[in-house]
């Protein structure tokens, strides 16, 4: 057997072991690419970052490229758990760690924080002040409410005051244009819908209903240092309200990402009412159905809170009474106690993956603000 081989298949023995068998930055299973220079297995999403940076990271396949014995041995020594223990050994508890799946700018800021920037070795803690010192501010470009345009605006963030204000005019004499309480601030990548690789939706309660700003900021570092620091103050927060046994037990609160979005269309209660479409978020944690005009609406038309089975919700396929004039004809029962609600999908695929995630959110314990949540929602119907 040839070097070449061989090597290739230590390799490959590596990289089945438990600790190399998924990508040191976002977790993708049976990575296939690797650094020689940092020691790690890592995916073919990541590799492209690390290729960017060929000061710290140099990356070959551990399949198809020519490896020298050397650089095997190089690899022998390090391995996954090792670099990351230096590289990782000093990440704040609230800051968030990408999957295989989130959006681009989230999984190369997080390789470049880490290797380029060095910022959680504890070399250059200073850097971590911009997210953890609990005061952030600057200038974000914000979609107006009732048009495209996006404009610039200054927020600021306080731990202290427990806020995120935003101003219309750099003149902060004049006042805030809102100031929204960390309690419900939540803040989610969403460069899709907003069409901008660095796109936020930051979200908040305004008198009981959801209210969206869609924000970016031209600095790929920038905007991730603010979902950063706002997932720090949120952090703080409800430390301070929960005592939570365990930090740990905050990290699902701090960003409420949804878990399925896109266009149904909506009847009424008496199931009589034109079906009308509209744009909906299925959140897990919060465990509600948010429904808007249209995917960048400021604010929420409504809200359905999905509930468990012993509780009396239930979803399934069902055929409406009246769908003739529907160009939509896959219809979707969900069964909650007061009422039931009737939606209409394009497609027999946007059904099944509805279906499928409302089972998940029913499945799912409620916890106790579920039952203040459940009630609060049901005290407004009223």
């Amino acid at each position: 057997m040839g070097s070449w081989d061989r090597n290739k298949n230590i390799l490959l023995e590596m990289v089945r072991q438990p600790n190399n068998s998924f990508c040191a930055d976002c977790e993708a299973p049976d990575p296939d690419w690797a650094s020689y220079k940092l020691g790690i297995f890592v995916c073919m999403n990541c590799s492209g970052t690390h290729r960017n940076l060929p000061d710290v990271s140099r990356i070959k396949s551990i399949r198809l490229d020519n490896w020298e014995d050397d650089l095997v041995e190089f690899m022998r020594s390090h391995g996954n758990s090792a670099v990351k223990a230096q590289y990782e050994k000093f990440v704040p508890a609230f800051y968030y760690r990408p999957k295989q799946h989130d959006c681009v700018v989230l999984r190369e800021q997080w390789v470049r924080a880490k290797y380029e920037r060095r910022e959680f070795t504890g070399e250059h803690m200073h850097l971590q002040k911009v997210y953890t010192s609990g005061h952030h501010e600057g200038m974000l470009w914000k979609k107006g409410k009732d048009n495209k345009q996006f404009m610039r605006r200054k927020f600021i963030l306080s731990e202290r005051e427990f806020t995120l204000v935003y101003y219309n005019k750099e003149d902060l004499s004049r006042g805030p244009k809102a100031v929204i309480p960390l309690r419900d601030l939540n803040a989610a990548f969403q460069p899709e819908k907003i069409g901008h690789h660095h796109g936020l939706q930051i979200s908040y309660l305004k008198e009981d209903r959801t209210r969206n700003l869609f924000v970016y900021h031209d600095s790929a570092q920038e905007i991730v240092n603010w979902f950063n620091a706002i997932r720090g103050a949120r952090f703080a927060y409800l430390k301070m309200v929960l005592s939570p046994t365990n930090d740990s037990q905050l990290l699902p609160l701090l960003t409420r990402s949804s878990l399925k979005e896109g266009y149904m269309e909506k009847t009424g209660p008496k199931q009589r009412e034109p079906f009308k479409r509209r744009w909906f978020m299925l959140l897990s944690i919060d465990r509600r159905l948010l429904y808007f005009k249209t995917p960048m609406d400021a604010l929420e038309l409504g809200a359905v809170f999905i509930g468990t089975e012993a509780h009396g919700y239930a979803v399934r396929e069902c055929v409406p009474r009246s769908t003739l004039r529907n160009k939509w004809k896959c219809g979707i029962a969900v069964d909650t106690p007061d009422r039931q609600f009737v939606f209409m999908c394009e497609r027999e695929q946007d059904q099944r993956e509805w279906i499928e995630a409302f089972k998940q959110v029913i499945a799912q314990p409620m916890l106790p603000q579920h039952y203040a949540m459940e009630a609060d929602m049901n005290r407004r119907k009223s």
